[in-house]
């Protein structure tokens, strides 16, 4: 099998700048999006040091015997510690970055990243904060990741909570962040892949305002990837627009027969 992939951003409909980046790199079999925060536009700094750290380190590293900045865990696969160690890099960089300069202090960026082995039978998907990451197989959409927020960690850690109870809960907060502190915790997750499986990976620009259904519903029918990342963020701003939008997406393919 292969993989084939498309990705968009768009500032939205209401903020001046788009603190969002994505990267996709075929060569790689790798894809991810991350979303900046800080103040002035030092969340773009943060998402664009996370994305070009990523690139680098996997120009680097894969198919070659690069120098690796943390030992490699013989408990995981390849392509699992390629993903924690770009995404530790990654982390290590922008916290590094800002201690340098007061307009940088505390900038952070959430991120989700996929990597699919070389026959595209497996993928590995890492994050960190909120960006998402979902498999859409048949007519049906999964969400893979669980979002690092305030909400979603009582959900996880107290499901007897009241709706009410979690409705008092500030919306926004997330608990887990690049760049924040000097390591990071890194959520893995790896499966077997079918042919005809859709990966996407967004920012909350997305997930915040379109329903999963919705969402399921344009992949689905567009007839194409580039087509169906813009109608998602035609989508979004359709619905508002609050946020920057970004939107990847990596489809296994089952390789032509010559």
């Amino acid at each position: 099998m292969r993989t084939r992939f498309a990705g968009m951003t768009d500032v939205g409909l209401m903020r001046e700048h788009n603190e969002d980046n994505l990267l996709v790199m075929p060569e790689y079999h790798v894809v991810a999006v991350a979303d900046g925060m800080g103040g002035h536009r030092s969340g773009d700094v943060a998402s664009r040091l996370a994305v070009s750290t990523l690139s680098d380190f996997f120009s680097v590293t894969v198919g070659r015997d690069g120098t690796w900045p943390f030992p490699a865990d013989p408990n995981l696969t390849e392509e699992e510690n390629y993903v924690v160690t770009g995404l530790r890099l990654a982390n290590r960089r922008i916290f590094d970055r800002s201690l340098k300069t007061m307009a940088d202090f505390g900038m952070g960026t959430t991120i989700v990243t996929a990597m699919f082995d070389k026959n595209a039978t497996r993928v590995t998907v890492g994050h960190v904060g909120d960006s998402r990451c979902y498999r859409i197989r048949g007519d049906k959409i999964t969400q893979l990741t669980r979002d690092h927020s305030l909400v979603s960690d009582a959900l996880h850690m107290a499901p007897w909570m009241t709706e009410e109870e979690i409705k008092r809960l500030p919306p926004n907060v997330i608990t887990r962040a690049l760049g924040i502190r000097e390591d990071v915790l890194v959520d893995l997750l790896t499966e077997e892949t079918a042919a005809g499986d859709i990966y996407l990976l967004c920012s909350d620009g997305l997930s915040g305002l379109v329903k999963d259904p919705e969402i399921c519903d344009i992949v689905v029918k567009a007839p194409s990837l580039d087509e169906a990342c813009r109608v998602l963020i035609e989508r979004a701003n359709f619905h508002g627009g609050l946020d920057n939008i970004t939107v990847v997406l990596a489809r296994v393919e089952a390789d032509q027969q010559g």
